[in-house]
């Protein structure tokens, strides 16, 4: 008989209700230690599926008691129902993830960051990604930010604020997902913002230059976006100054590092821009700022919300290249701790977003596949 399964909407509502979650990974272990699914209340094992071949019992001495609720996880499903199919007949409270870390990866969740009069701020997590962007509603208006490529969660939202989307902006040309903000902008009849220099060329889709737009008014007019320069991961990175609280900072800025310079493979150069934007333009900024990233590595970044934001003071405080000014010293270190692992397929996923290639949802969704790498994390 075959296993319950569970969809990747239902296993993402029970870790952010807090609901304790023994996952058992069957895939191998490289992909394993690469990208899992993580909680606050998750446990994981990995066990990979070929040894339950060779022994069926391999995982019973660590296994929960049979009463906690376990979900096996695999590639896309068909394993991780066999393993479930095992510890079914074990007795275990088993339950396999329909359409695997597949389906995990297109997952999507909100979390309201701040409200007041004038406007309501929410940050959208893909949690398997570790992919924030915003959704800021003011007036019966809205701004996303850095949209992922599954626009239908952002229109929803929307829908729900009972808000118009009525502009997009991408803080610059993404290298680990693909962007929905020009599929986005055409279903909405919306702005779509990007800084020319990130698009090396004139894309088929319809844009306005953030570098012409440094001021974005809508809603209530207080809520101003200001555009800020901020180069380093990519020449044409912005940041977003929202109504002088908010520092939607893309990837320059993580709570937990700085964005890697080294993707266009002009590390060394890119990282000297970084250093003009960490202590020229950002240091104009107070220490109560919040900055709201657009990744975060784990879930450590996390606070006790589910939001990934700290204090740009704190963010100060804590990591060791902003706290070296000497710029020859900075450069070298954040040069040189870009990881050598790249995102995956990041070529072919910024060529997407400038409008070089086209693709379909299936192939979409496999360049998506995997964690996002676009920090160089330094703390102090």
């Amino acid at each position: 008989m075959a296993v319950k399964t569970v969809t990747a909407e239902e296993l993402r509502d029970r870790i952010q209700n807090g609901e304790p979650l023994f996952i058992l990974d069957v895939r191998n272990e490289s992909d394993y230690q690469d990208w899992k699914i993580e909680g606050n209340t998750v446990q994981s094992l990995n066990i990979p599926y070929f040894e339950f071949l060779d022994d069926e019992d391999v995982a019973d001495d660590q296994l929960p008691d049979k009463n906690t609720p376990i979900v096996t996880v695999c590639a896309k499903g068909g394993s991780s129902q066999y393993v479930g199919e095992v510890l079914d007949g074990k007795g275990y409270n088993v339950a396999s993830l329909k359409g695997g870390m597949k389906d995990w990866s297109q997952v999507y969740s909100d979390t309201l960051v701040y409200q007041d009069e004038k406007l309501k701020l929410f940050q959208i997590n893909r949690l398997a990604k570790g992919c924030l962007s915003y959704l800021i509603v003011s007036n019966g208006e809205a701004a996303v930010v850095d949209p992922g490529r599954h626009t239908n969660f952002y229109t929803q939202l929307a829908e729900r604020e009972h808000a118009r989307i009525t502009n997009i902006l991408d803080s610059h040309v993404h290298a680990d997902h693909i962007s929905g903000g020009p599929a986005l902008a055409k279903q909405h009849g919306a702005d779509y913002f990007i800084t020319t220099s990130d698009l090396q060329g004139t894309p088929p889709f319809e844009y306005k230059a953030l570098e012409e737009h440094p001021f974005i008014h809508f809603g209530d007019v207080e809520v101003e976006v200001l555009a800020l320069q901020t180069p380093g991961h990519t020449p044409g990175s912005v940041s977003f100054f929202i109504n002088k609280q908010f520092l939607l900072s893309g990837d320059t800025i993580f709570v937990g590092g700085l964005g890697r310079p080294d993707l266009g493979g002009k590390a060394q150069e890119w990282a000297e821009m970084l250093y003009d934007t960490v202590f020229h333009q950002l240091n104009q900024l107070a220490d109560d700022v919040l900055v709201l990233p657009a990744h975060y590595a784990d879930k450590s970044e996390m606070n006790e919300k589910g939001l990934i934001t700290a204090q740009l003071g704190t963010i100060r405080q804590n990591n060791q290249a902003m706290q070296t000014q000497e710029k020859e010293t900075f450069t070298e270190m954040v040069a040189s701790a870009a990881s050598t692992k790249t995102p995956p397929n990041y070529e072919a996923i910024i060529a997407i977003n400038r409008g070089e290639k086209v693709t379909g949802e299936e192939e979409a969704t496999e360049l998506e596949i995997g964690p996002n790498r676009c920090a160089v994390h330094h703390h102090g």
